[in-house]
């Protein structure tokens, strides 16, 4: 029993309301409990995204960031077979970034990437199939990854003429360790299934438990302080990300400040 819930409160079944109008590569659920859902709708193309589709993460990420009915937010990809395997490369273009229909090249999933790092909500990444190179980046973004037996981790940059030279690098080797990334990024026919302290995820067993399994730790953080819960995340990045990860925790400590008796006095 966990604040109150018993086990099979935690895993009793989750009624979402769809709140998708409006987009067309993603598909954005909340519950009534306090979780958002965010699920690449692409499976076609093992829910690769395009700048469209981060474009509508983005702005679904911002509104359950702004939601305060929202306590926790999961990401995930339709269908059992991807959780995203990176960009579309059959919009790549030549000049260093992915064509939206206007033929204007973007890499606007870096923003995406920092969107998620400094969401003061906790999010969590649920996994089942492929999360390959910039899909398998978004998953080491999110602050905890629930990985069915299916899931498959790896790098593919090299192999298709890319790199991911900023958190898919350095900040994976941060995780699991500065040896053990060499050969995802290296060689591009390595990957990695789940498995218990590996750094990659939490293995949850088959992939039709993934869900109700990420939702289950959802429910665990919403019984706790949220405002805990976004000063701890700040914590755990800060020396991570440098004077910006410094701004964030600072700027959370400025905000207990002015809950104070003191802090209210100079207003």
């Amino acid at each position: 029993m966990i604040n109150g819930l018993t086990e099979a409160e935690l895993y009793s079944p989750i009624e979402w309301q769809d709140r998708s109008e409006g987009y067309q590569d993603i598909l954005y659920h909340t519950s009534a409990e306090g979780i958002a859902r965010i699920t690449i709708n692409r499976p076609e193309v093992r829910n690769a995204f395009r700048p469209l589709t981060v474009s509508e993460m983005a702005q679904a990420l911002n509104r359950a960031r702004h939601d305060s009915a929202i306590g926790a937010i999961l990401l995930t990809g339709a269908g059992d077979k991807a959780f995203c395997s990176g960009g579309d490369q059959r919009i790549r273009g030549d000049y260093g970034g992915y064509q939206d229909e206007e033929g204007t090249h973007h890499l606007n999933v870096l923003d995406f990437q920092r969107d998620i790092r400094t969401c003061p909500k906790p999010v969590v990444a649920m996994v089942a199939g492929y999360a390959i190179g910039g899909g398998h980046v978004l998953h080491l973004m999110c602050d905890l990854t629930i990985a069915a037996d299916n899931a498959v981790f790896g790098q593919t940059g090299p192999k298709v003429g890319s790199f991911d030279g900023g958190y898919g690098a350095s900040y994976m080797a941060r995780i699991v360790g500065q040896k053990k990334p060499g050969d995802l990024v290296s060689v591009p026919s390595v990957q990695r299934r789940p498995s218990a302290g590996d750094g990659f995820g939490q293995p949850c067993g088959a992939a039709g438990r993934a869900g109700e399994e990420s939702v289950r730790w959802c429910r665990e953080m919403l019984q706790h302080s949220p405002m805990a819960l976004r000063c701890l995340k700040a914590a755990l990045n800060a020396d991570c990300d440098g004077q910006a990860g410094l701004q964030e925790l600072a700027g959370n400590a400025t905000m207990l400040y002015y809950m104070t008796e003191e802090g209210a006095g100079g207003a």
